[in-house]
């Protein structure tokens, strides 16, 4: 059963891809997923899993770290897009908002906002319009629009660095660990704009996050990475209640919740990778 915004039509499509660093080094290998139109797809995994590489195999960014994808395919909306330039793929509707909460410290809050426009040829009335919209889903951004972006707080960065990805009219939003280093409070607001942009806004998006509790509450379907493998995918509700999730990812078993230093995944890792 499908949720509500989200279609069976698969927008973005990664076919067994690998990805080598530096002509040597194997990061992803054979990754495959899908991303339905106007879904939430959350990529998880903990650090070093391949998300953040796989991200940018997606967005083209991979060649400005030595990094390219040697094997497999990526398309989206059936054509192949590996080759396009990042610019380019922006035009087309896909966007990466990058980890780190990246903004352009000397300038003000609306003006990294701007920003997010330079590829579009609209007019000001449209771009105006679209400001508004940002300024509707995060009403501190109006608050704080003439105060320089270096001087606002994580969560606000946060805030903008999603806002300026908006205002490209991107159709699907490349999501990387939008809670890092966020008060619990401040990812809750942060993922529950994400939700309103997806149910109003039909935003499409593929999401990285290393806190999988608050990803698979929001996200319709996940996909876990270990060492550069899918190990298992599914339904986010159906990932909720899986034993192996709940005891590695979500900090539970049948026993109750575990602390990290008495979780052992290696007899349950020996057996996804099976």
């Amino acid at each position: 059963m499908l949720d509500a915004g989200e279609t069976d039509e698969k927008l973005l499509e990664v076919n067994n891809i690998e990805v080598i660093y530096n002509h040597v080094i194997l990061v992803l290998k054979g990754v495959s997923l899908s991303v339905p139109k106007g879904g939430i797809t959350a990529l998880l995994g903990g650090n070093g899993a391949g998300k953040t590489t796989t991200l940018k195999s997606i967005s083209n960014l991979l060649r400005s770290e030595r990094g390219e994808v040697t094997k497999g395919s990526i398309t989206y909306h059936g054509e192949r897009i590996q080759d396009l330039a990042p610019s380019d793929l922006v035009k087309r509707g896909v966007i990466q908002v990058m980890e780190g909460r990246h903004c352009f410290e000397h300038l003000t809050v609306e003006e990294n906002l701007l920003t997010g426009a330079y590829t579009r040829s609209a007019g000001r009335g449209d771009i105006d319009a679209d400001l508004d919209l940002v300024y509707s889903y995060f009403p501190r951004l109006k608050e704080r629009r003439r105060s320089q972006a270096g001087y606002t707080s994580g969560g606000e960065q946060q805030m903008v660095a999603i806002g300026r990805a908006l205002m490209s009219r991107p159709e699907t939003i490349l999501l990387d660990e939008p809670s890092m280093g966020l008060a619990p409070q401040l990812v809750e607001e942060i993922f529950n704009i994400v939700k309103s942009l997806n149910d109003n806004e039909g935003a499409t998006f593929l999401l990285a996050e290393q806190n999988t509790n608050v990803a698979l509450r929001f996200a319709h379907y996940g996909y876990i990475l270990e060492s550069g493998r899918v190990v298992m995918d599914g339904p986010a509700k159906e990932l909720r209640e899986n034993p192996d999730v709940k005891e590695f990812y979500l900090g539970m078993s049948d026993e109750g919740r575990k602390s990290f230093r008495d979780v052992r995944s290696y007899r349950r890792r020996k057996r996804w990778l099976s």
